[in-house]
C-alpha cells in the first residue's frame, strides 16, 4: 500500500517550549506561595496544550496511515485529533461512545470533528468499554472500514504519548517546585512526572470519579520507561461530580480567574485544577516560597474571542 507523503507535525510550527507566566494572585501571594502558569494552551492554535505533546508522536508514527482513536461526544481529544488530520491531511476516525448518538443532531463538539474531516463511528457503550481486548478492537476497526490504522486510545494516552510528554516536565526545569495538571486518563501526569528536575513533584488533580487513575498512570510509565518515574501523587477531591460536570460554583470561579488574570478558563480540566490548587493554598497544603505552575492545558470550546 502506499502511504501518504503528508508532512509531519513540525510543519505546524508548535511554540515550544510554551511560555511560563507569573500572575500575581492574593490568595497564594500572602501565604508565600508564588503561581506560574504554564500556558501549553499557546503551543498551537488547534492542537492545544497535552493535545500537542500526545498527539505528535502518534502522528509521526501512523507515517500517512489514517489514525483512528476513541472518546465521549465532548471529547477534546477527538476534535484535537481532527483538526490534525484536516491540517495534515491525513483521514481519521473516531470511534464514539453511544449508539444512541447516531440518530440524534451532533453536538457542537462533534460538529467540529466531522467540519475537519472525521469520520464518526458510534458504538453501543458495553463494546466501548471492552474496546482495548484485542478481539473487540479488530472488529471495531472492521466496521469503521479502517484496519490498517495507526490506533490511538482514549484521550491519546500510550507509551508514546508518554514520552512526548516528559519533554513538558524538562522544559520546567527548576522554575518550578510543585508542577500541578488535571488528568483525565492520566499519560500527561505520566510522561511530565518524569521529566521534572530532581526534588520537585508533579500534582495531579482528576477529573472523573473512580480513584482508578494512580494504577493507570503507574501502567503507562511502567510501559514507557519500565518502571513508576519521578514524584507524583493524585488529589481526588475536586471532580465535582465527573467528567463534563461542571456546577455554578465552578463556572463562577472560572469567570472570575479570568477577570483577574485574562487567561481564558477551559471547565472541563484546567478550572477544576485552578479550584483545586485556590482550595490547597487555603488549607496551607504548601510551604512558605513554594513556586506551584499550573499547566494550561486547553481554551474553552467553543473559543473564546
Amino acid at each position: 500500500m502506499t502511504r501518504s507523503t503528508a508532512p509531519g507535525p513540525a510543519a505546524l510550527s508548535p511554540r515550544l517550549p510554551s511560555p511560563l507566566q507569573e500572575v500575581a494572585d492574593d490568595r497564594f501571594t500572602r501565604r508565600g506561595l508564588r503561581l506560574l502558569l504554564k500556558r501549553d494552551d499557546l503551543i498551537h492554535p488547534e492542537l492545544i496544550g497535552n493535545k500537542w505533546r500526545k498527539l505528535a508522536p502518534n502522528l509521526r508514527a501512523a507515517a500517512g496511515r489514517t489514525v483512528v482513536t476513541f472518546g465521549g461526544a465532548y471529547s477534546n481529544h477527538l476534535r484535537a485529533t481532527a483538526a490534525a488530520g484536516r491540517l495534515l491531511g491525513l483521514p481519521t476516525v473516531g470511534v464514539v461512545r453511544g449508539q444512541e448518538l447516531a440518530e440524534r443532531p451532533l453536538n457542537p463538539s462533534l460538529v467540529r470533528c466531522a467540519a475537519d474531516g472525521m469520520r464518526l463511528h458510534f458504538t453501543d457503550r458495553a463494546t466501548y468499554r471492552r474496546k482495548a481486548e484485542p478481539e473487540t478492537l479488530a472488529a471495531l476497526l472492521r466496521a469503521a472500514g479502517a484496519e490498517d490504522a495507526h490506533v490511538v486510545p482514549e484521550g491519546g494516552s500510550n507509551a508514546l504519548a508518554v514520552r512526548g510528554c516528559r519533554a513538558l516536565g524538562e522544559e520546567l526545569g527548576e522554575h518550578a517546585d510543585v508542577v500541578a495538571l488535571a488528568c483525565g486518563t492520566g499519560g500527561t501526569l505520566a510522561g511530565l512526572a518524569a521529566g521534572l528536575a530532581p526534588g520537585r513533584r508533579a500534582l495531579g488533580i482528576p477529573v472523573l470519579r473512580g480513584g482508578f487513575l494512580a494504577a493507570d498512570i503507574e501502567a503507562l510509565q511502567e510501559r514507557a520507561f519500565g518502571a513508576r518515574r519521578g514524584t507524583w501523587s493524585l488529589d481526588e477531591r475536586f471532580h465535582f461530580g465527573g467528567y463534563a460536570r461542571v456546577p455554578a460554583e465552578l463556572d463562577a470561579f472560572a469567570e472570575d480567574f479570568t477577570a483577574r488574570h485574562g487567561v481564558p478558563v477551559e471547565r472541563l480540566y484546567v478550572a477544576k485544577l485552578l479550584y483545586g490548587l485556590v482550595t490547597l493554598a487555603a488549607e496551607d497544603a504548601f510551604p512558605r516560597g513554594t513556586a506551584i505552575a499550573a499547566i494550561i492545558t486547553g481554551t474553552p470550546f467553543p473559543p473564546t474571542a
